[in-house]
Parts: structure tokens; sequence; C-alpha cells
């Protein structure tokens, strides 16, 4: 395979002429066989380069991604460009699943993306078996490494994956990785691998930490100042409501976004943002991941984020085209304290971890020894109010939990509505008793979704709605009609976290916490919070630097744009302005044309400092002469 039929299958897909940074040198390394590690940052064009050599070789590629959302919205993206792509994640029905494996088998998908917690399953490791599986993409590679921000121990599990497919290479890709992170992916892959590494340097975005009391009044005078396209991230979703409001009064387009949000709302913001019908996104960090806007010219954050990795992602979704952005983080006194009492949220007493485990058991009515590969809908709110628990507290015990293995914990996943037809393309044909209605969304069905007789296919009711001129809960109803007739299968909306066993449940006092999943990961959440103390307080040493350092890249210059940078620019130009002003006061008094002594000077009232400065100043430039005596004079 050439690198000119990598270029064909680029353009002819995605409408690029050429790779850009190193996506042509991974590319050329996965598609020749050999395990590749690469280092992009975000908005580098990490997808391009496993969906690109996937297009270009036989067989499947399975795409390994903790992130739900950004599954689903990958595959409709492919999808949409005539790309067989296909996902597995909780909440999707167990028929679903074994239609989407058998249909990877038969070769039928090219691109199959699989959550870390599915690749344990008996289910999965036997269909994976028949498949033609052309290399395997590790996303977000650094949750490998338990050095990486969001370790996940189901990631162990793909060592073992790679023993099931011998001889099928891995593209192991991360945005945000240490040099010790970058060494223990490739440990923990088991491999030889090429790696390849792209500048984490953003020279056009200016990294800025403002120290603000009132930060609300900081923000409205940065969104007057800085004109385009802006995220403002918030912790809470409260937050984003509150903070999206004052935008709005200030005269400033904005709306919000978080994962409390029903698809619609969500999906309905985001597109609205993305055509600048709404200049400012407020949002928490549930918004961004595979976001496609070049064009934001700043990204604000109000509060601290919990590491250096997940700021410097977060903050680099400004400027993606390339033109001068600004990436700022406004700071106070109280954000050290907020982010020291995180580490006690994030993790609780170890009594309380195995209390809540005991909880969820009474809560599903789950005996010991039962309960594997059972899969539930999680109410948090209502959880809490039955055991007398604060949400918080309860979301980071179900994390750990996870880490630990005993259950996979999926928060307010975005289910939306999907089809497919159960009847053959034929038997469609022929029915007769259909109302004109159900006619209309039948052929709304076939003419803008592909594959619908051989898979689930994502659906939009509303663009159905449209497409039929009729409302959206005829649509529905129309739909799960059809469903009772077993004309198509249709799963509804529906948002909800789940969790599912992974293994069976125990007795809490068998609840193993080994240190790798509690006081390991503790210890490293600590280390986080105090690298990004330390980055938000340091104002001596330029922002760009400390953010490349932390990532193991040493750069022999400033950036000459952050806050840093700019405060020693003017800081340099006071001490020159005062130099020159010496200087003249010195020239003045040697207008007479006589030596003079240096302790005449005195009279001209400045610090000996200053004086001396100035002295040194005007006689490398030749301005002045020292005499033997000590005078100095014109020369």
């Amino acid at each position: 395979m050439t690198i000119d039929n990598y270029r064909e299958i680029l353009h002819r897909y995605w409408g690029y002429d050429d790779f850009r940074g190193i996506q042509r040198e991974i590319i050329e390394s996965i598609g020749s066989g050999h395990d590749t590690l690469g280092l992009m940052p975000t908005g580098g064009g990490k997808s391009i380069t496993f969906q690109v050599p996937a297009l270009a070789h036989e067989g499947t590629c399975i795409v390994i991604t903790p992130l739900i959302a950004l599954m689903k919205d990958q595959v409709e993206n492919l999808r949409r460009r005539g790309i067989k792509a296909a996902a597995i994640y909780s909440g999707l029905t167990h028929e679903e699943i074994i239609v989407t494996l058998e249909n990877a088998i038969f070769g039928a998908i090219k691109l199959l993306y699989v959550s870390p917690e599915r690749l344990s399953s008996d289910l999965f490791q036997t269909k994976l078996r028949h498949m033609k599986v052309s290399f395997i993409t590790v996303d977000e590679a650094h949750c490998i490494s338990q050095w990486g921000y969001d370790f996940r121990p189901s990631y162990l599990q793909i060592a073992q994956i790679r023993k099931l497919v011998p001889g099928v290479p891995v593209l192991a890709l991360t945005a945000t990785a240490t040099p010790q992170v970058v060494d223990d992916i490739q440990a923990k892959l088991t491999g030889d691998f090429n790696v390849f590494k792209m500048s984490f340097e953003r020279k056009n975005l200016a990294y800025v930490v403002r120290h603000a009391e009132d930060k609300t009044e900081q923000l409205i005078h940065i969104l007057k100042h800085v004109k385009g396209s802006a995220i403002v991230y918030a912790r809470s979703r409260l937050r984003t409501k509150e903070f999206s409001q004052i935008i709005s009064e200030a005269g400033i387009t904005s709306t919000f976004y978080h994962a409390g949000l029903d698809a619609s709302t969500k999906d309905e913001r985001q597109r609205e943002w993305q055509e600048n019908k709404y200049r400012v996104m407020v949002a928490t960090n549930a918004f961004g991941m595979g976001i496609d806007k070049p064009d934001v010219r700043v990204v604000i954050h109000m509060d601290c984020p919990d590491s250096i990795e997940a700021y410097f992602q977060e903050a680099g979704r400004a400027g993606r085209d390339g033109f001068k952005a600004y990436a700022v983080l406004l700071y106070n006194r109280h954000d050290e304290t907020k982010l020291k009492k995180r580490i006690t949220d994030t993790f609780p007493d170890k009594d309380y971890i195995r209390q809540v485990y005991e909880h969820l058991a009474y809560y599903y009515q789950i005996g010991v020894g039962s309960g594997y590969n059972h899969t539930f809908e999680f109410n948090i709110d209502k959880f809490c109010h039955n055991f007398n628990h604060f949400p918080i507290r309860v979301d980071s015990a179900l994390k750990i939990l996870q880490r630990a293995g005993y259950l996979e914990y999926t928060e307010e996943q975005d289910n939306k509505a999907r089809v497919m037809f159960t009847v053959s393309r034929n038997d469609l044909y022929r029915l007769e008793n259909n109302s004109p209605n159900e006619e209309a969304i039948i052929t709304a069905l076939l003419r803008n979704y592909g594959g619908l007789f051989t898979d689930y296919n994502f659906i939009d009711e509303a663009f159905l709605a449209q497409a039929t001129n009729l409302k959206p809960q005829q649509v529905y109803l129309i739909l799960k009609s059809l469903s009772q007739r077993h004309i198509l299968h249709f799963i509804p909306q529906k948002k909800t976290p789940y969790i599912r066993y992974t293994q069976r449940r125990e007795d809490k006092e068998f609840i193993q916490l080994m240190p790798e999943v509690y006081e390991e990961r503790k210890v490293q959440f600590e280390a986080h919070i105090q690298a990004m103390i330390r980055y938000a307080t340091n104002d001596k040493v330029c922002r760009s630097r400390q953010l490349l350092r932390y990532f193991g890249e040493e750069n022999d210059h400033n950036c000459e744009q952050c806050d840093v940078c700019l405060a020693h620019r003017a800081e340099g130009m006071v001490v020159e302005a005062r130099l020159n002003a010496a200087a003249q006061k010195i020239l003045q008094l040697l207008d007479d044309g006589k030596p003079h002594f240096i302790t005449e000077l005195k009279s001209i009232e400045l610090p000996v400092s200053e004086l001396d400065a100035a002295i040194e100043y005007l006689t490398d430039e030749e301005y002045i002469i020292r005499l033997e005596d000590g005078c100095i004079a014109k020369s």
C-alpha cells in the first residue's frame, strides 16, 4: 500500500488533499504492520490516522475507546460518509450486540468501536476469534497506565485480546502523556512500538492565568475584548446555566451544555453554537470531545481542572484554525481549597465504598453469587434518597468499584433511537395493510438511512417528523406500531446511566480495593492536583514552557504571549525606561564638556544600581569614556 493509495482514500471520503503533521508517518507505520504509538495534541487529527488505513486494508479495525459519546458521534459521522462502522457499549440490547459482532465476522463492518469494559466478555472474545482483524486501535491510550490521569483497569485486557488475534498490530493514540506514561503504555501493550510524537507546542495559543476575586466580572471583560466564538468551562451543571444567563444579560449570545440535558437538546445547542447562532458555549467537561469547530478564539476556565492533562486538552480546543487564540484560567485564593477537597470527594474511605456496593445489591435485589453480566438502569438520585447518600461520593465510589473490576458504570448515557427492519426488502414491498403515515415513515427511513436490513441504525425522530410533515409524537407512535407488528425493531431514545455487574456479587467483606486501584491512584490524583496548583501560581516561568516541560518537551524559547511573558516584557520596558532616563541625566551633567567624578552623580537622585547600569550602558555604547583618575567624560 503506497502513500498515494492512502491519499486517494483521504480525498474521497474527507475531501482533504494531503495529510498534516505526523499523520502520514503513523499511517505508513501501522499500514506496514508495525505496532505504533502516536502522541498528538488535541486537534492534531488522531481519528484520520486509524480511519484511513482501516479503509485501505482488508478486515475490520477494532477501535477501543472509553468515550461512549465520542464513539457514537464518530460512528454516525462515518456512516454519513458511506463508511461501514458500528459500536458496542452498555445500553445496547443483547440482540443488537450479536447482530453487530456477526456483521463484523462477515466483513460488513470496517471500523468496530468497543468500550474497554466489553473486552472481557465471553461473547466478544468468542466472536473476535472468528473475525478478520486488520489492526487494533487503542484511543486515549494513557488510560492503560496507572501513572496516567485517567487510568482504567479494563484497558489492561488489551494485552489478553492481542493473544486472541496473534500477529495483529496495535495503534495506540493519546493527546496527553508524560514520558513515564509513554513508557508504561508500551510495556502494558506488550509490543515493539514505532513512536511518533508531534510537538505539543501551540504557537498561536496564548495561555493566560488571571487572578481574580470576582471571576464573573473578568469573564464578561474577556468576552467583550476577545471577539469570536468561545467556550466557557464550569465545574457544575448549575453554574453552566448561571454563567450563560449572566453572559446573555451582558448582551452576548450564549447557551449552556451538560450531561443532564436530553440528547436532542444537546445536539441542537451544539449545532447552533457551531453555526454561530450562539457565540458562547458554557459547559461542563462533558462538552468538547470530537467537536469540529476550528475558529474558537478563547477557552475560559471558571474553575481549575483536576490535572494539567485535562486542562491542556480542554484549552487546546481554541485556535485550531491556526489563528491567534487564548486559553484563560481564572484563579483565586479559594481554588486551592476547592481542589484539595476534590481529593476526599474522589477517594471516599474504603468502608464507605464497600457500603455503596452492598446497598447497590439491595437496590437491585441481587443475592451473593449472582448478578454476573446483568445490566441495570441506574437512577443515582433515587439510589441516594433510598440509602441516604450524597451523589458526588456515590459517583466516586462506583468509579473505584469499576476500576477494581466489580462493575461497569456508564454515566448518563444518551442512547438515540435505533431501528432495524425485521422483514426482508421484498417482504416489506409486499405489505398491503400500512396506513399512509406508516408508508411515509418507511419511505423516509429507506431514503435517509442505509443498512437497515442488516444492522441497527441511529435515527433522528425530529428529522423524520420534518421529512414526513408529521409531529414527533406521531412518528414515535408509528414506529412503536411497526415494531409491534414485527415489521421493524424500534428501540426508543433513552437517557440513563447503566450499571453492569462484571463479576458475581460478593459479600462486602470480600471486596478488595488493591493499592493500584485506591492508594496509588489517590497519590497520583494528589500529585496531579499539586501540579495544577503549581501551574496556576507560578508567575515566573512562561506558561507554554511549563506545559511543555510537564509533557517531557523541553523548549529553549519563551512564547512571548502568555501573561508571564507579557508581564516580564512590561517589567523590562519599565527598567529600560528608567535606564534611558538615568542615561539622559548623566549626559546632561556632562554637557559642560568637563570630566566629572562619579560621586558628583549623586545630585541626580537615582538609586546607585540604576546609575551604575546607566554608566555601563553609556560606556558600552561609547557615549562616554572612563578616565584613569576615575572621572567620566563625553566621548
